[in-house]
């Protein structure tokens, strides 16, 4: 990296609450966020919000009349987005950059408006602003009121680090010093998930552990939906109130030869991998936060490219997503979120029903990766700071 970019702060709202020492609790405990919930009908599995960061989201939907007309991936972003100014001491009026994206959108309120116009014919005057993908980043720099680029974008479930990959990208060129860049998805809707059933790819098991991210033997689908933001603070050089440092980023896609398939080898993940550790010995790399989603080709075609890039010596490798679901858009910076608890704490989070290697040496450095439809791969490395 030519500059040194440092994460200065990070905030979520997640089934596992919305703050950092809660987080970390429900990091350690290894019961799965899942509850089984009913849409239009029929029963699925959901990981949904915390209790606590669902308060939180309904008392800004109260907050404010204009609140109470937005998607909940709009505040969700808001609620994470003041929490990862403030804590990175950043004013309202300051010079700053927004990058936030989100692989659906407002699904809920689409959903909602959709079947309005279907039944009568008509729809709100605040069904078109309201569901444009772009007024996730818009709403959040109304409320911060930052003085710079504000920019939303969807690149399915790559979404929030390709978000961090753009903030890196500014500040590395002199454009802008500070960026706020993450993903947010509330994606927990009865079209949404009947998507995921047509692909045949849900949990239909609801078992102790009903998500089998990284299972490599499993037999069949078991992804599940979770909803949640997550949003980091960039800055340019190195900062005394840094939790972590940006030491590598790197991104690919690859040929395609289905809407949703993936190389056998996941070509995009072992090039995303290389460029982002094409500065750093392999042996230096303590963890990879695999994409993982629960299926079959998904988790196994990651692992067959790690296996690629690092040979026998692997690195520790885990998920979230047994825990929280796929949060879509948002799950890459949930992950970067993990990866900087386990440096913070120096405690290595394994799967629990995988056989979990021993932690046999501090944890310095985190790989990160994430991938959507469209083979749009990203890797990013984190270094302690």
């Amino acid at each position: 990296m030519q500059t040194k970019i440092a994460i200065t702060s990070i905030a979520s709202v997640s089934p596992l609450g919305n703050e950092t020492s809660k987080i970390w609790e429900n990091y350690l405990n290894p019961t799965p966020c899942f509850t089984e919930t009913t849409f239009d009908g029929q029963t699925a599995l959901g990981a949904f919000l915390a209790a606590d960061a669902r308060q939180t989201i309904e008392a800004l939907r109260q907050s404010d009349t204009k609140y109470k007309s937005l998607d909940d991936s709009v505040l969700f972003a808001i609620t994470a987005a003041r929490r990862a100014m403030q804590n990175a001491g950043w004013k309202k009026g300051d010079h700053f950059g927004i990058n936030l994206g989100s692989s659906r959108g407002a699904t809920g309120l689409f959903e909602k408006y959709f079947r309005d116009y279907l039944e009568t014919g008509k729809t709100s005057t605040l069904s078109s602003p309201t569901t444009t993908l772009g007024n996730i980043a818009s709403w959040v720099a109304q409320d911060l009121q930052n003085d710079g680029p504000d920019i939303s974008h969807s690149i399915t479930c790559s979404t929030a680090l390709h978000a961090l990959v753009n903030g890196v990208a500014w500040l590395r060129s002199g454009m802008a010093d500070k960026f706020m860049v993450g993903g947010s998805e509330a994606p927990l809707t009865p079209f949404t998930i009947a998507q995921m059933r047509a692909m045949k790819i849900y949990a239909k098991e609801n078992q102790p552990f009903p998500c089998r991210a990284m299972d490599f033997d499993k037999k069949q689908n078991t992804m599940i939906l979770g909803e949640g933001a997550a949003i980091c603070c960039l800055e340019s050089g190195e900062e005394p109130n840094a939790l972590a440092y940006v030491e590598g980023i790197g991104y690919a896609t690859e040929v395609l030869e289905h809407n949703v398939s993936i190389s056998a080898e996941a070509d995009c993940f072992q090039k995303s991998m290389k460029m982002a550790l094409q500065h750093t010995p392999l042996s230096e790399v303590d963890v990879i936060v695999m994409h993982a989603p629960g299926t079959k080709t998904g988790d196994i075609t990651e692992l067959r490219a790690i296996q690629k890039i690092f040979g026998e010596n692997l690195p520790l490798l885990t998920t979230n997503k047994w825990k929280i679901g796929h949060t879509f858009g948002a799950s890459g910076m949930l992950g970067i979120e993990l990866a900087i608890l386990m440096m913070r704490h120096d405690t290595f989070i394994g799967v629990p029903f995988t056989q979990v290697p021993t932690q046999s040496k501090s944890i310095k450095k985190v790989l990160i990766n994430a991938v959507g439809f469209g083979g749009n791969a990203v890797s990013v490395l984190l270094s302690k700071a």
